[in-house]
């Protein structure tokens, strides 16, 4: 992966896992680090999904791919606070 690829990956995933958190109602306890690797995961997997649902090539934005994206990342940081929650209890 060149540089740039690392580079975009990245705003991607703060851009993902942001969102994926903005949608979780309440307060999450996890930090800014694990909710960008969250975010970096669910924009891949988000990805693939949507290359084998064949709406990942759509002119303009591709905002089934984007929704497949902030959806997964409202699940792991859902199930990452939850986690985190239990074990401090």
């Amino acid at each position: 992966m060149e540089i740039t690829g690392l580079i975009s990956a990245l705003f991607i995933g703060v851009l993902v896992g942001g969102l994926g958190r903005l949608v979780v109602p309440g307060r999450q306890k996890i930090s800014m680090l694990l909710t960008l690797l969250v975010g970096v995961a669910a924009a891949l997997v988000g990805t693939f999904a949507a290359s084998v649902l064949g709406v990942s090539d759509t002119p303009g934005i591709d905002w089934i791919e984007l929704a497949l994206q902030v959806g997964l990342a409202a699940v792991g940081v859902t199930t990452l606070a939850r986690r985190r929650s239990l074990r401090t209890q």
